[in-house]
């Protein structure tokens, strides 16, 4: 029964790490790679870079659609609504950041990495990575919108008599992303992550509050369109990983204490921006307000034009948050699995054939309402609202009937019913508006 040798057991474990192997080339090249991807590249972040992102994250183009979401709702279902998702959302992030370091000596730096310990290597691939992409995607396309309609907005009060096309403006802002695109990590990017937003809203004369629609097909799929709307508003789960990942970690000191206390921070700026905004714009322009409320506001100039320059400050740190997941598994594929090697001119290529794409389906398709109800119904509900409750049922097994068990499936049956419903409602938005629009116009 003599004492064996660490490296005696460490070969009786596993074979490949033997310091005799050529794995250590293997480990040290993967070290390499990862030092270089956005996400692992950087683990210095403290707290309040946590507290930044997921701000970002959250707080982007939702809340200026959520006055007109309310619209469609009414005031009961609508306070209702917007208290749920956000207790939802809340819980479900937890989830997340409890999850990032279940494994000992591990860390799910990515949401698909944790659908892959959930479900499978394989199956976990299949269930995330689509819909983390078209959420991403999706998000940059609205905020490319966003921030082209935000400066076209502000063309129209500075130099009311001069009309430039919508489009030219999509591609100004775009330009912008041409250049910080190639920022190489999320830390590299918590200086453009935080900004501001100012409004103010005057009392409107004739405030209606009754729903809009003229008919009770047209109330309804309102409604499930304005369903989406609130879901989109609450979209930081797809990136709460990756920030996570930019912590540093130890035994004595995991990750998830200082990245739940920028959670709590950022749920309470969110509370803080999302109830008043909604709650007061519904209540100043009744039925009549906007899909985007600065559309709705008229005086004064100054402080409308200064709003609008706060969003588009907003929504290009926004796309960046948003941009960087996505570079880092484009990035991933290329470089760990078709083997190219990992220099500048790859992510130069990468990086800028992605903010083109972005650029161009949003100058194709620059319909925010719609765009917001479709996305956020379709790939929104189910990475906020009901898979991270999924992966936990799947990892922690709780008795069935206990308190975690229950709230899980209340949250994964109300997450079915919105990924469900509200595309529909988006998706007759964007015909009906297609109906009328002159592409490139």
């Amino acid at each position: 029964m003599g004492t064996e040798s660490p490296h005696k057991k460490l070969e009786d474990n596993n074979n490949t790490l033997t310091p005799s192997t050529v794995d250590e080339d293997i480990l040290k090249k993967q070290k390499e790679i990862d030092d270089w991807l956005p996400i692992t590249s950087s683990r210095n972040a403290k707290w309040w870079y946590a507290a930044f992102h997921n701000v970002t994250a959250m707080v982007g183009a939702g809340v200026l659609s959520l006055p007109y979401a309310m619209s469609h709702l009414g005031w009961g279902p609508g306070v209702v609504i917007l208290i749920l998702s956000w207790l939802i959302t809340l819980y479900t992030l937890w989830q997340m950041v409890e999850m990032h370091e279940m494994v000992p000596g591990k860390r799910f730096d990515r949401y698909h990495e944790l659908g892959q310990h959930a479900f499978g290597e394989k199956l976990g691939l299949y269930i995330v990575v689509p819909q983390q992409l078209i959420c991403k995607v999706g998000v940059d396309i609205v905020y490319m919108v966003t921030g082209g309609k935000s400066l076209e907005k502000i063309h129209s009060l500075v130099v009311p008599h001069k009309h430039i096309k919508t489009s030219y403006f999509i591609m100004i802002f775009a330009s912008v992303h041409f250049i910080l695109a190639h920022l190489p990590n999320f830390n590299s990017i918590s200086g453009v992550s935080l900004a501001a937003a100012v409004m103010s809203l005057t009392v409107q004369s004739d405030v209606e509050y009754g729903y809009k629609a003229s008919t009770a097909t047209g109330t309804v799929f309102n409604f499930l369109t304005a369903l989406g709307d609130v879901a989109f508003a609450y979209a930081g789960h797809n990136v709460v990983l990756e920030i996570q990942a930019t912590i540093p970690s130890t035994p004595e000191k995991p990750s998830k204490g200082p990245m739940w206390r920028g959670v709590v921070i950022a749920y309470i700026v969110v509370a803080l921006c999302y109830f008043p905004v909604a709650l007061i714009g519904y209540y100043m322009f009744g039925n009549n307000v906007e899909d985007n409320i600065l559309i709705s506001l008229e005086k004064p100039t100054w402080l409308i034009v200064a709003a609008n320059m706060f969003v588009v400050i907003h929504v290009i740190g926004s796309y960046q948050l948003y941009a960087m997941p996505v570079f880092d598994m484009i990035e991933t594929v290329l470089v760990k699995k078709m083997h190219f090697r990992p220099t500048r001119t790859l992510r130069f290529i990468v990086r800028n054939f992605y903010v083109a794409a972005t650029m161009f389906v949003a100058i194709t398709f620059p319909f925010f309402g719609g765009l917001l109800g479709f996305f956020g119904g379709f790939a929104f509900a189910p990475t906020t609202y009901f898979l991270p409750c999924i992966m936990w049922l799947a990892i922690y097994k709780p008795k069935k009937f206990s308190l975690s068990w229950c709230t899980n499936w209340i949250c994964i049956i109300l997450g079915l019913l919105l990924m469900t419903l509200s595309p529909i409602g988006g998706l007759r938005n964007i015909i009906i508006n297609a109906n009328d629009y002159h592409f490139y116009s």
